[in-house]
């Protein structure tokens, strides 16, 4: 099977890629040789991972004026402009 160049993938590609190392290496049926590979591509796809987060960290400080603000995580109604208050 053809590996896709990780540099060339998007994060929702690399992450799901991720995921099935993580589950075939957990399922334990790689050869040591396979094992190994797949730990290698997996490291490589987790760095790229986390490249592009601290990259989307770093644009939207640059949204909020430099300041990286806590998101509120309670789920919150969002008023939509359309419908009368």
């Amino acid at each position: 099977m053809e590996q896709s160049p990780i540099a060339d993938m998007k994060f929702e590609a690399a992450v799901a890629e991720l995921e099935a190392i993580v589950a075939s290496m957990e399922g334990g049926k790689l050869e040591l040789e396979a094992s190994i590979a797949a730990y290698r591509r997996g490291m490589a796809l987790m760095q790229h991972c986390q490249a592009q987060l601290a990259d989307a960290e770093q644009q939207i400080r640059i949204l909020e004026n430099g300041e990286f603000k806590d998101v509120d995580r309670k789920l919150q109604a969002i008023p939509n402009p359309t419908e009368p208050q």
